[in-house]
């Protein structure tokens, strides 16, 4: 039996690791030369070669899991991403993603025939009510391009969740699944070569979300999510955009907001509602 102190630790490092991947992503398309479509070919392929390695490790084959329509949803998800953090803050970037995923799972549920009523209607209500807050014209709204491709990117890895409920042993399928989004990373790059450019720093941030806060991030994740109630899984990524805030709010010197502060509490606390009394499904950390 794993020990409560172990499964704390990995969750703590696999929450850090999701959070990480916006500090890098932000600060390599705010701070460096490198473009959105170079970023997300060297995350794919970095977080492709190390599950690869761990794969090989342990004696299976890195291409035998996961499926095509999930490598393309996976990236979709990165692509996405790596375009909206050329406008969003860390921490609003990744609000909107948690809010997006959550609400695209969400939403396929009901849509599969469950039933919200009490007290997890109201916290579905609150938390829209947090985004549409969040997303409103005025001063402080992120812009609406961004705002647009980060929910794309959350209904993205929304979708590769739910595909990846039946592609059985999660880090076989993550191996399988990176090793086949990179033709599509290889694609996306090549139609925007013209305007690729990539230097050194951001080369390296690219690297370290693709190897690090993504591929060995999961596996942390991986590792500690069987000694997790689906429902503890699922409220304790509710600490993913606060990290990603505090993050950036200290290495990256972007400011807090009140109305993202307001949005921020409205909208995680009303998914943490929408957890209560039943038990969603565990999901793949972005």
């Amino acid at each position: 039996m794993t020990s409560p102190t172990r499964v704390v630790l990995l969750t703590a490092l696999a929450m850090l690791a999701f959070a990480g991947n916006s500090l890098l992503c932000r600060i390599a398309l705010r701070d460096t030369a490198i473009d959105p479509a170079s970023f997300t070919a060297l995350r794919i392929g970095s977080g492709a070669l190390i599950l690869a390695l761990l794969l090989r490790s342990r004696g299976a084959r890195p291409a035998t899991g996961g499926s095509w329509m999930a490598a393309l949803a996976l990236f979709s998800y990165a692509a996405f991403f790596s375009f909206a953090y050329r406008e969003l803050s860390a921490a609003t970037g990744a609000l909107l993603l948690f809010g997006a995923v959550q609400m695209t799972m969400m939403g396929f549920g009901l849509f599969s025939g469950e039933r919200l009523g009490g007290i997890k209607l109201v916290g579905l209500a609150v938390a829209l009510g947090g985004l549409v807050a969040l997303l409103l014209p005025g001063l402080s709204a992120p812009p609406a391009a961004g705002a647009a491709l980060m929910a794309a990117a959350g209904i993205s890895w929304g979708v590769y969740s739910i595909l990846g409920k039946s592609l059985g042993e999660p880090i076989a399928a993550t191996g399988g699944n990176f090793m086949r989004a990179l033709p599509f990373a290889a694609a996306l790059a090549l139609t925007a070569v013209n305007h690729s450019s990539i230097d050194l720093h951001g080369a390296a941030y690219a690297i370290a979300s693709g190897a690090v806060t993504s591929g060995l991030g999961y596996v942390i994740w991986y590792a500690a999510l069987p000694s997790l109630k689906a429902t503890q899984a699922a409220i304790v990524q509710l600490s993913v955009p606060a990290i990603a805030a505090l993050g950036g709010a200290l290495l990256l010197a972007e400011p807090i907001t009140g109305r993202l502060l307001l949005a921020s509490a409205a909208i995680l606390g009303g998914i943490a509602l929408t957890t209560m009394g039943k038990r969603p499904a565990k999901q793949r950390g972005p």
